[in-house]
Order: C-alpha cells, then sequence, then structure tokens
C-alpha cells in the first residue's frame, strides 16, 4: 500500500466525530487574559498583593515544569496506547540520575543522567508490557516500587560517603546557567511596582517569563513545541498515534506496531526522567529521597485534564503549580482570598456548560460548587493552615471534574497487543 494511502487511514483511525471547533492559540490567550483580569479584580478586593507578583509566577513556572514533562512522558507512551502509571519511579530514578551525573561530572551531564535514568525506567517498562504483554497497570505498579527501592539503596551507596552527602541525600549540586534579560526585566519590575490595575499584573508575568528562568525551563518549552509538531504534523507521529487507536488496523496497513510503541515508551522514560532532573538540579539543587512527592501521579491527571494534548496539558500543569506557588509562598490570608477566585472559576465553568455545551448536571454541579466556596470565602476570615497545603489537589480536582468534557483517551490505550494480530 502506498505511503498516502497508509496515512489516510491513520488518520482516518485517529480522526473521532467532531461536534465542535476545537481552541486555537488565540482562544487560549484570550482565556488566560480573562483569568489574568480576574486575579486582578481579586487583588484589588482582597489587598492580597501576591496573587499576580512575578515571585509567585516565578515560583509557578518552577513547580509547574516537572509535571509538565512527566505528564509530556505520559502523553508519548499512552498515544502509541501503553498506558504509562510507572511515570512516578522514572522521574524518581532520573532525580538520582541526575545527582549522581552531577556531582561527577558537572550540571550539564546531570541532564543527561536525568534522561538515562528515566530511560532505564522507560525500557523496563517497555520490555514488560510491549515485548511480554503484561498488564500496563502492574508494570507501571511495580516499575515505582522499583524505581523508589533502587533509588534508596544506590543513595545510600554513593552519597552516604562523600562530603556533604550521606544516607538520603546527595552533597549540593551545581548550578545550571539562568537567563535573565536584564533591561526588559528591570523596565517592568518598575511598571509591577507602580501598581497600575492590570498592567502591572500583565508585568509581572512578563518579568517572570524574562527572569532568572532556568535553562531546563526553557528546554520544557521546546520539548512541547517539538512534541506537538511531531504527532500532529509529521507522518512519524501520525503512525505512532494510529498504534494507540488501532494497532490491527495500523499493522495491515504497514506500520510496525512493536517498534513504534517500544519507542513512545522510551521517549515517555526519557521525558520523566528530564522532569526528575529539574527536580534535583533546579528546584531543589540536591538530590533526596522522595523527592518527586508524587509528581509522576499529578502529571499523569494533568494529561487526562487536557484530553491527552500538549496544550491542554500544559494548562493543567500551570494550574496546579500556580495553586501551589500560592499556598507555597503566601499565609493563610492570601490562600483564603484566592477562594474567592476559585468561586468564580467555577460558576464560570458552570455558565460554560450549560449556555455553551447544554450538559445541564455538570454545569449546574459546577454552580452549585461555586456558590459554596463563595460562601466559604465570606464567612471565615482565613483558611486553617492545616489545609492550605491540599488546595492545589482540590482545586485541580474540581477543574478536571468539572470543565472536563468529551475526554477521549486512545482507543487502545492499555490494550495488550502481539505482533501479527493484524494479519
Amino acid at each position: 500500500m502506498s505511503a498516502a494511502g497508509l496515512d489516510v487511514g491513520a488518520e482516518r483511525l485517529d480522526a473521532p466525530p467532531r461536534t465542535g471547533r476545537r481552541l486555537q492559540w488565540w482562544h487560549w490567550l484570550v482565556i488566560a487574559l480573562a483569568g489574568l483580569f480576574v486575579l486582578s479584580v481579586l487583588e484589588a478586593v482582597t489587598g492580597a498583593n501576591d496573587i499576580v507578583s512575578s515571585g509567585a509566577i516565578a515560583a509557578a513556572f518552577g513547580l509547574a515544569v516537572p509535571i509538565a514533562l512527566a505528564g509530556l512522558g505520559g502523553l508519548w507512551s499512552e498515544r502509541a496506547g501503553v498506558v504509562n502509571i510507572g511515570l512516578e519511579g522514572m522521574m524518581i530514578l532520573g532525580t538520582w540520575g541526575a545527582a549522581f551525573a552531577a556531582v561527577h561530572w558537572g550540571a550539564w551531564a546531570g541532564i543527561i543522567g536525568g534522561i538515562v535514568g528515566g530511560l532505564i525506567g522507560g525500557l523496563i517498562h517497555a520490555i514488560a508490557t510491549v515485548t511480554f504483554g503484561v498488564d500496563h497497570i502492574v508494570s507501571g505498579v511495580a516499575l515505582n516500587i522499583i524505581g523508589l527501592g533502587v533509588a534508596k539503596y544506590l543513595s545510600a551507596r554513593f552519597f552516604a560517603n562523600l562530603p556533604g552527602g550521606g544516607p538520603t541525600q546527595s552533597p549540593s549540586l551545581p548550578d545550571l546557567p539562568r537567563l535573565t534579560i536584564g533591561g526588559l526585566s528591570d523596565g517592568l519590575k518598575s511598571v509591577e511596582d507602580d501598581n497600575i490595575f492590570f498592567v502591572s499584573q500583565i508585568a509581572a508575568v512578563l518579568r517572570a517569563l524574562c527572569t532568572d528562568l532556568s535553562v531546563l525551563t526553557l528546554l520544557a518549552v521546546v520539548l512541547f513545541v517539538a512534541t506537538w509538531w511531531v504527532l500532529w504534523r509529521t507522518a512519524f507521529g501520525l503512525r505512532l498515534r494510529s498504534c494507540g487507536e488501532s494497532p490491527v488496523a495500523a499493522e495491515s496497513l504497514g506500520v510496525n506496531v512493536i517498534r513504534y510503541k517500544f519507542l513512545a515508551v522510551l521517549m515517555s522514560g526519557a521525558l520523566a526522567g528530564l522532569g526528575g532532573a529539574f527536580l534535583s538540579l533546579v528546584a531543589a539543587g540536591i538530590y533526596r529521597d522522595g523527592q518527586t512527592g508524587g509528581r509522576g501521579y499529578i502529571g499523569l491527571a494533568a494529561m487526562i485534564f487536557g484530553n491527552w494534548r500538549p496544550g491542554g496539558l500544559l494548562a493543567g500543569s500551570t494550574l496546579f503549580g500556580y495553586t501551589d506557588a500560592i499556598q507555597l509562598r503566601a499565609g493563610t490570608q492570601t490562600v483564603h482570598a484566592f477562594l474567592l477566585f476559585v468561586a468564580v472559576v467555577l460558576v464560570a465553568v458552570g455558565l460554560w456548560q450549560v449556555i455553551r455545551n447544554h450538559r445541564l448536571v455538570q454545569g449546574i454541579g459546577a454552580i452549585i460548587m461555586g456558590a459554596l466556596v463563595a460562601v466559604w470565602y465570606f464567612t471565615t476570615d482565613a483558611v486553617a493552615g492545616e489545609l492550605t497545603s491540599t488546595m492545589p489537589y482540590v482545586t485541580t480536582l474540581l477543574v478536571l471534574v468539572f470543565a472536563s468534557q468529551r475526554l477521549r483517551m486512545p482507543a487502545a490505550d492499555g490494550q495488550v497487543y502481539r505482533k501479527g494480530e493484524g494479519h
């Protein structure tokens, strides 16, 4: 069969019936500006001045990047039809690999070490699921346990006797280069300090984008763009996605399904390992046991939130990173003020579901939940300290439940496939 016939056949496998227009890039820009405007109003009403500061936005980026990279790894794997619950284990191996390489050969080698650590986890998962047909969930859970145990053993074995190290942590790691556009950053800081409604908030976001950015953050942005282009604009990506939709039909059209699945899971491991490297090299500057803190699972949730597409995944990761930054940087008063923003978002989502999508149950549920959060805000003066740490998880969960619509995983995601089934 000709290449053109293969591409057309694969595209047919991947294209579900469309019931509405997909959001374009400028739609996302308008949504982001609308959210920033609401946050600006929130700052003016409540007096909580750290909600849209450049420091808060920069912290949000730092917290979102490892989650986004883990989710991007999951996207590659699941688009090829392999469920990857093992992202957490791959990230753990990446944190240790990055620390080991950075201690011995420098910060740049640490990036390679993180990728290699994640690749090892990806190789284990690929052999188990693609080669031997092990249940994907079982393999992923086992990989998480293996990654945790191996990292603990290797940490005690290689870091305990190093100066500044210990059985559960590495010595301090060398820094990666950071980028600051000096004149632009200083000018935006001046505008931010002027406290001009909405204008200062825009300046704060722009300043965070051009001040003290790690090279790994820039690399993550490039990887998101590259993933979108490769998977949705090339014949290679078309064939890979066809493996996740109908591997039998793909093989009958000449696609080497096993090879594509194997490559996708390896790429998944490399990206998750890079997310782990970010935690060791950038976020903390040191390796510690338990450093990932479940971010692999959160990345998986962000991928589902984004409907298995890079743009939605990035939005979900940023939402979690931002809410996490707010609760880490600010006191209970600012977290309390943020409740009003959550209420507004839930009501807006509910109205959108009712008016635009005609989903009455989901829309009314969001409006009722938003009203309850608003009552919580107006009847209290602060959020209990014990609850502030749960805010990122609760906020992300609520938005996931009420905003996500028409979620469609790849049709053959998680199915065990044997070579030759297409004949």
